[in-house]
């Protein structure tokens, strides 16, 4: 009996981290700044004048799901969109992140092909790089990348709609 009870609490705390990451539609700048900061920046060890990485961090970098709009089946921006894509962009060139690179990461849910939800992935994030580069982020500081529907928010669901979305991941 203890069994029966125990694993679907087991599964439901191992699938807890697949739902952790939220999408976000609506965020001020500081919440967005303090998502996207990294807790502790690498830590570096003097060798002369020279500094590297410390390999022994092992942080995560941070990242959110944004929810960006297009049009259905298109990688045209919705007006919706822009607001939060400008706070974004804002953020981007904050004094905390402004040396940090970025990972754009397109996402579909499971409707059409997988070779069609690839490049539609790539279009989408390449739009996104476009418009943020258009507010003046430097563009090589912005990496594109389509994931299609390899990596849904909602596991179960691969058809949902949470998993349309755009990842920012912090490069560190």
């Amino acid at each position: 009996m203890k069994v029966k009870v125990f694993l679907p609490l087991l599964a439901t705390l191992l699938m807890g981290n697949v739902f952790s990451q939220e999408r976000i539609q609506s965020i001020s700048n500081e919440e967005l700044l303090e998502k996207l900061t990294p807790r502790n920046a690498p830590k570096t060890r003097s060798l002369g004048r020279n500094l590297i990485k410390d390999s022994q961090s092992t942080q995560s970098n941070p990242s959110v799901d944004l929810v960006i709009q297009f049009e259905f089946g298109s990688a045209k921006l919705l007006d919706e969109s822009k607001p939060l894509l400008n706070k974004l962009a804002a953020v981007m060139n904050a004094n905390g992140l402004s040396e940090y690179t970025f990972n754009i990461e397109g996402h579909t849910d499971s409707v059409g092909s997988d070779i069609y939800n690839k490049q539609l992935s790539e279009q989408r994030a390449a739009t996104v790089i476009n418009y943020l580069a258009a507010k003046g982020i430097n563009k090589n500081r912005l990496t594109g990348i389509g994931k299609g529907s390899s990596s849904p928010l909602i596991v179960d669901r691969p058809d949902s709609p949470e998993n349309r979305r755009v990842r920012i991941i912090v490069n560190s």
